[in-house]
Formats: structure tokens, sequence, C-alpha cells
């Protein structure tokens, strides 16, 4: 009986392992052997989850020829890959990727590491910061003084809390797009809201439009549900979308869903421009396709001169394109699950009626808190505390980067959480690899990208500050140095640091 769950074609293998660019051996440096180089490069694409475990690799020959390398060579990696645990193979049934014995199942997207790890690795896998007290402990007191009348209910609000709905509806009315609490629904978190929409939209093997690069959990959401991602490149630096490309996108694949993040897009800090927002709106609309605009960053500008630009909705006045995702999680605490859609009334109707075969509603107590946060202006003092953190982290990790590693570049955006960085001409994936070796947690570009792009980027998040991101710019350059000499093994040991 087979072993496998999923197989990995030829063409597709060999363009993720095309995307492995690094840059050039200098003199004295070693390259290792053709088949060393393959095996290495399947094992960081298993290690990475962007090759699954459990997943039938293509045929000696068919791979040979895809790669243009002789069979021989796909043979002793495949060889050297069993010996190391990460493949295993059956006479009949073919070979599929595995990991040894201890090693723990990676994931594909971006998942914190437990609070347990962080006294010895530095975490810039997971853009989020501790929250900003004392307005967590207040709002949860505040939300345990109100909840004494819903405890005498059953708990379920498949819409979420009427008084938070109404509130939301409240504060989109107050930017000048007015708005019913019949247009709202409370969700579990942004991604909460974005699987949702994504079922109610788009069946599986339907096409769904995202830039690129765009943030990974989102792209790997969409991937488990079917979707047939359509990448389309962001403009050069921090100028937003790149209009000429979105209307040919729009034109020819016509994708049932775009998701966009107009406001200090994640990873790379952009922010869209009024025009661009209008203009997308109006393509999407003559396209057919629901345009998904995450606004999860919206209220994280950094610089006061930033003039933020009209929400992507308030171009949609009959709501008929636009549907907006809006979360607690990044501008106030990511432990604070609370999202929301903002969308037509029979749009929120279908994704209420679609909660009873998934999560039936958000937490009660999180929603109070919430509303006691936009009631009594917590909300505001709690997003300026949060701005001034972030705004010193970036300082700080800015000034870091470019001290201890000079040649790679980025542009500093004026808000969010992320740095989008070209590593000067390495590897990402092996960047992240050696990371781990001296207690660094790095996110590689492609986690962002469809099909391997981006090889040459990290991102590094707005979340550590003075001595630590001091620190974690200095185990950010002995991973390079690693990767720069092609170690394979080993490498410096990881330092305890405590902040």
């Amino acid at each position: 009986m087979a072993q496998w769950t999923s197989a990995m074609g030829a063409a597709q293998l060999a363009r993720l392992l095309n995307s492995q660019q690094d840059r050039p051996a200098g003199p004295g440096t070693r390259r290792p052997p053709a088949y060393r180089a393959l095996a290495d490069g399947i094992r960081l694409l298993v290690l990475e989850g962007r090759v699954p475990v459990a997943a039938r690799l293509p045929a000696e020959r068919e791979l040979a020829l895809s790669l243009s390398v002789s069979r021989t060579t796909v043979a002793a990696a495949y060889e050297a890959l069993r010996t190391e645990g990460f493949l295993e193979s059956r006479r009949g049934a073919g070979s599929w990727t595995a990991v040894p014995a201890g090693n723990p199942l990676p994931a594909r997207g971006l998942e914190p590491l437990p609070p347990e790890a962080l006294g010895s690795i530095i975490d810039l896998g997971c853009a989020a910061l501790p929250a900003p007290e004392p307005w967590l402990t207040r709002a949860v007191q505040g939300a345990l003084e109100e909840l004494p009348p819903y405890a005498h209910t059953h708990g379920d609000y498949p819409a979420g809390l009427p008084a938070l709905r109404s509130m939301i509806a409240e504060r989109y009315s107050a930017h000048g797009i007015p708005t019913m609490p019949e247009q709202i629904m409370v969700t579990t978190g942004a991604m909460g809201a974005i699987d949702a929409i994504c079922h109610l939209f788009a069946g599986r093997g339907e096409r769904i439009a995202v830039e690129s690069p765009s943030y990974a959990n989102i792209l790997q959401l969409m991937r488990a549900a079917g979707a047939r991602l359509v990448p389309v490149a962001m403009a050069e630096g921090l100028t937003g979308w790149d209009m000429d490309r979105w209307r040919q996108v729009l034109r020819d694949a016509a994708p049932r869903i775009a998701y966009v993040v107009a406001d200090f897009h994640n990873p790379t800090g952009a922010l869209a421009g009024e025009d661009q927002r209008r203009q997308l709106v109006e393509a999407a609309r003559s396209a057919g396709t629901v345009l998904v605009a995450d606004e999860t960053m919206s209220e994280l500008w950094l610089d006061p001169e930033v003039e933020m630009p009209r929400p992507v909705c308030s171009f949609d006045p009959a709501g008929s394109t636009v549907v907006t995702v809006g979360s607690a999680s990044k501008a106030f605490w990511a432990g604070m699950r609370i999202g929301w859609v903002r969308a037509a009334p029979d749009v929120i109707r279908s994704l209420v009626s679609a909660r009873a075969y998934a999560d039936l509603g958000t937490p009660v107590v999180e929603q109070l808190a919430v509303n006691w946060l936009f009631s009594t202006g917590g909300w505001a003092q709690a997003v300026e505390l949060r701005r001034d953190q972030a705004r010193e982290n970036r300082d700080a990790l800015v000034a870091a980067v470019r001290r201890e590693l000079p040649t790679w570049e980025f542009e500093v955006p004026k808000g969010g959480l992320t740095l989008w960085v070209r590593a000067g001409g390495l590897s990402g994936s092996r960047l992240a690899e050696a990371g781990e070796r001296v207690g660094l947690r790095v996110p590689s570009g492609p986690r962002f990208g469809v099909d391997g792009a981006f090889e040459g980027y990290v991102r590094l998040p707005f979340t550590v500050g003075g001595a630590v991101a001091d620190e974690a710019a200095a185990r950010l350059a002995a991973a390079a140095r690693i990767v720069e000499s092609g170690g394979s093994g080993g490498g410096e040991a990881p330092r305890t640091f405590v902040a």
C-alpha cells in the first residue's frame, strides 16, 4: 500500500528547485557535488513545508529531464535523502517525502514559537507584539462587568454581539462610509473572516488573484481550500500596486476573488494610493470579481506625516464589489481573536448562515472586551501605544541590519509591522535554515510567494527593539556567513539571550 498522500510533478519540483539561487561562489569556496546540491534543495523544500511531507516525488528519469541533469545525479540525491530520513521508497509505489524521527513536522504557514522557546531563540517569524497594557487588562475587566446579561443566554451569536456590530458600523460611518449593523459580521480573527469568504465565493478549483508577494498564512489558507492562486506582481518599492498588471489579470484570468492588503501591505509595507484603489475597484467590478480588502494594518501608520487614503470600500458605494476585513489582532494584540467583515447585507446573511457548519460564533467575552475598548476611547490610546512601540522597534531594527549587513537592500515603510529585505544575493531558504542553528527564526521570501518566488528575500517584523534587535541582526549576519561559506551542517552554536 502506498504511503504517499499527494504528488509533486517534475515540472513543479524543478521550478521550486530552480528558484533556489545563491550568490556565486567566491574564491576558495567549494561547490558541493551536483547530487548533494539537489538533495539539499529538496530537503530545504521539505523543511519549509513548500513540498509537503508524504508527497510522492517524480520518477528519477522525469526529474532528470526537467532539471537537465543525469539520471545518476537524481538517483544519488534520492539515495542521500533516504539515508538522512527525508525520503522513503517502496518498489512499485515510488518515493515520497518524510522527516527524520524526532523532527517536528514543517508548517506551510507562519506559526508563532511556543513562549517557552523564546529564551534561546529570537523569533522573527511572527509579526505580532506583546499586549499594550494596561489596556488589555482594563478591557477584560470591563468585559466581565458587562457579561452577566449574556450569561443568561445560550451564548451563540453567529453574526456577532449586536452591540459590537453597531459599534463597528458606527466607526465606518464616522469615516464617511455609511454602514448599518446588518453589514457587519464579527469573526474569529481576520483568518476566520477570510476563510468564510473563500468558502462562500470560491469553491475548489476557483481562481483567486493575490498580490505577489502576499501574506503567507492567507496564501496557505487559500491553497488548503483548493484555490488556484493567480499572482500579481507588486509595483517597485513601496508604491503599491501595478495597475496595468492588475487590469490584465482581472480581464484575462477572471478570478472569482482578488485578495489585497492596501494599507501597509504584508510583507512589503507598501501603501496603495487613492487613485490605485479607485482603479482596482472599477477593474474588479468590470470583471465580476469580488475584491477582498484586508484592513488589518490600516491603523498602524508610524510616521506622523502619513496621510491615509480612504478605505477601499469607499469607492464601492453600492457595496456590490468590495468585501472588507478588519481585525483587532494586529492593531491591538494577536491574542485578541476578534475580526469582522463589512459587506452588503445579503453577503453577510450568507456568511452567517454558513457558520452553522463552521464555528457557530465568536467568543462573547472577547467581543465584549473589544466593544469596551471602542466605546471608552481605550482603543485609540492602546493603538497609539502600539504605534510608538512599533516605530521604536522599526528604527532599531533598520539601524542594526544596516550596520551588520550593509549590502542588503530594503525600503523603510511608513507603517505596518514588516520589513521586506533583499538578502544580498543569498537564498532566503538557506538563511532560514542557518538561522535556526544560530538561534534566530526568520521566514524566507518564498513563503510569501507562489511556486518558489522571492527566494532572494527574507521578512523581518518590527517585534524586537533595543539590544534584542542588535542581537537579532548579529545572528542574521552569522547565518549569512554560514550560507556564504556553503556550510551545510554544524555552524555557530545558538547563544542564550535574555531581553
